[in-house]
């Protein structure tokens, strides 16, 4: 093989070398291109999932609330309980200090 083969060869394996990246190159922004209308449901899509997003920050927060709110309620329906229980025992105690009395002053006279 003399030089200028050589030079020839080497410069058509340069070219389709070249030929083949610029190729490759191309199919693959062709294939990865997106459309205008798909960056508009892209877009579409980016905006639901922001408000969902909203939507639930809002609904945490509320639950949140609400749930201080019903422990609140509950430690306060558990004072008044165990007051209604105290006075209920007093009662029931006066009752039945009541009760040996009047028993007494039937016996009694």
């Amino acid at each position: 093989m003399s030089r200028s083969e050589f030079v020839i060869a080497t410069a058509a394996i340069l070219f389709a070398a070249f030929m083949l990246g610029w190729f490759a190159n191309w199919l693959v922004h062709r294939l990865t291109r997106v459309s205008p209308a798909d960056i508009g449901e892209l877009e579409r899509m980016a905006q639901t999932v922001h408000q969902a997003e909203t939507a639930r920050d809002e609904a945490i927060s509320y639950l949140e609330e609400r749930e201080g709110q019903l422990g609140a309620e509950i430690q306060s329906l558990d004072a008044e309980y165990r007051a209604a229980m105290s006075a209920l025992q007093d009662a029931r105690a006066e009752n039945g200090r009541l009760r040996d009395y009047v028993e007494r002053m039937q016996a009694g006279g």
